[in-house]
């Protein structure tokens, strides 16, 4: 049983090693929310919200997922009893619409809490069979072909399972081009970020030529027709990743044939109970899922390891090292890949694995606010 008495909201500035672009924009220091949850049995937890800075990957953003936490999601589960976490994403999704990443702060950070209670690591809480997982790395759009076929090569060469490059037009098949003559035999995948239309499915079928694990969401985030379309002109998988808000959405994605595979986020979907429903279905029907990031510090990665844990996520996901990022995360251990490549599971650990670093978070902490029952 849950139930929260407390929840703590910090906002910190966390800098990043270097600017990461995407077709969207570029981010250089990340503004991130945490949450620190209490419980009445004197059990406690981390959390991260995902929302960007500015409504570019979704139409939440840090502001207003800081207004949505305090005036609408923490008001109902404070107080309330939960006899399990599972049924959080329930009560927030019938009471108000959307928001999800600012739902799924509070209920991924519940299952954090529940972990805690029953003396278990987070990944065996939520059915994680897996004791390592294979990392990929998430390249932002490089100034020159040149340029992301060294870094992509340098990626391959620290053991990574996967390299995504971000593209945008006029910097996509070239650049896709230059990292495959580099890579023949890699794993390599293509990341559009929803700046595409259909009128560019010529430059797709290029692209087939290429070998691509897949094309990520090549064309509009709400979209799932005309990535219909586009999928039966084309041999690459096409995967879905902001398209996909729902088990519904996956649902749709299969009977349409809008894609082949699918990136579960864990904020962009509302929690884990969202999560676990889309993996189990796509498990179901043979489609393969992997974990995505979203510049996460150390307490949002302890959520998405745990999740990539599960036995569907079969191809790697963006769970790079905390050192890929940042110069200093704020946990302790860092998060580390082995030189297979691979990040382990904390199993041996209660809740989810890591410590955080309060002295370094109160360090960059920007406004707190604390919300009783």
């Amino acid at each position: 049983m849950i139930r929260l008495d407390q929840i703590v909201l910090r906002e910190i500035h966390l800098p990043l090693r270097e600017p990461f672009r995407i077709s969207s924009g570029s981010v250089s220091t990340r503004r991130i929310i945490l949450l620190e949850l209490f419980d009445a049995s004197g059990a406690a937890a981390w959390s991260e919200c995902v929302a960007g800075e500015w409504p570019n990957y979704s139409s939440e953003t840090v502001d207003t997922a800081w207004l949505a936490l305090e005036a609408y999601v923490a008001p109902r589960v404070l107080g309330v009893r939960f006899d399990k976490p599972a049924d959080v994403h329930a009560t927030l999704d019938r009471d108000f619409r959307g928001h999800r990443m600012a739902k799924a702060a509070v209920e991924m950070g519940m299952w954090g809490v529940a972990a805690t209670q029953a003396g278990v690591p987070l990944a065996q809480l939520i059915g994680g069979e897996r004791e390592r997982v294979p990392v990929g790395i998430s390249l932002g759009i490089q100034a020159t072909p040149q340029a992301l076929a060294d870094r992509a090569m340098a990626a391959m060469a620290e053991g990574y399972h996967k390299v995504k490059i971000k593209i945008e037009p006029g910097r996509d098949l070239e650049y896709l081009r230059t990292a495959r003559e580099a890579l023949p035999s890699a794993e390599l995948m293509a990341d559009a970020n929803n700046a595409y239309s259909l009128a560019d499915a010529p430059l797709f079928k290029e692209m087939d030529e290429l070998n691509l694990m897949m094309i990520e969401q090549p064309l509009a985030h709400d979209d799932l027709v005309r990535h219909a379309e586009l999928q039966r002109q084309l041999r690459t998988a096409i995967c879905l990743d902001e398209s996909i808000t729902s088990v519904d959405r996956a649902q749709d994605m299969v009977a349409l044939g809008a894609g082949r595979i699918i990136n579960i986020k864990p904020g962009r979907v509302g929690g884990f109970a969202a999560s676990l429903s889309i993996h189990n279905y796509c498990q179901r029907q043979e489609i393969p899922v992997w974990c995505g990031g979203m510049l996460e510090s150390g307490i949002g990665r302890a959520y998405n390891v745990a999740l990539a844990s599960l036995p569907n996520f079969t191809l790697p996901g963006d769970l790079s090292p905390s050192r890929r990022y940042w110069t200093q995360d704020i946990v302790s251990p860092e998060w580390t890949m082995d030189d297979e490549g691979m990040m382990t599971v904390p199993l041996g650990r209660t809740g989810i694995g890591v410590d955080v670093d309060t002295e370094r978070v109160d360090a960059l902490t920007v406004r707190r606010a604390v919300l009783q029952a």
